[in-house]
């Protein structure tokens, strides 16, 4: 099987568009794509962290437009607040495949061996089938797919890329000491408990 994202590691650009959470603003975002012609590899949209917006990941082929063409389309639409770049190398990305396989009893183990290796979950079992998850960055997911496929694939789905620029190094160790709980607690006397 071939991998949706084989050999785009340096050919998309990945957007990061901050909208207005309202109805009707995916449908003129991806409305917006398919008029310019541009390829669409992957769409992933949810509420952000801020009340009333939503972050739409968006995925681009490189080759199908320049991304400043893209950037510049997307910001004629109303309810477009931010567009970022995420480069691939300075960004986490991540991506959740659900997938149902054959897996009758001499292929079962297998299957939940390699589930394992990949370090997904087993949603559900029956005779025939065994129905998987696994949460990763799209490459780890191009490759469990392509070892799941050896035993047959009855249904899958990928949700689509969800990316954050990474921290930087200063950023993360703020962001560690920031969540740290102290190791002991104090008592109203000063000593520790």
């Amino acid at each position: 099987m071939a991998n949706q994202y084989e050999g785009q590691s340096l050919n998309h650009h990945i957007l990061s568009v901050l909208v207005q959470n309202r109805p009707g603003v995916l449908a003129r975002v991806a409305g917006l794509f398919a008029r310019r012609g541009f390829n669409i590899f992957s769409l992933a949209v949810a509420p952000a962290e801020t009340e009333g917006r939503s972050r739409i990941t968006i995925v681009v082929d490189v080759q199908s437009a320049p991304l400043e063409q893209i950037t510049k389309q997307l910001f004629k639409l109303i309810d477009v607040i931010k567009i970022s770049e995420l480069d691939p190398r300075r960004s986490v990305e991540r991506e959740l495949l659900i997938c149902t396989v054959k897996a009758d009893d001499d292929k079962r183990g297998k299957v939940i061996e390699l589930v394992n290796i990949f370090e997904g979950k087993i949603l559900a079992v029956s005779e025939l089938v065994v129905t998987v998850s696994l949460e990763g960055h799209p490459d780890k997911l191009d490759d469990f797919e392509d070892l799941l496929d050896a035993y047959g694939i009855v249904e899958l789905q990928r949700t689509g890329r969800v990316a954050l620029p990474k921290l930087e190094r200063g950023a993360r160790m703020r962001a560690v000491n920031q969540f740290q709980t102290p190791s002991s607690t104090s008592t109203k006397n000063g000593k520790a408990g």
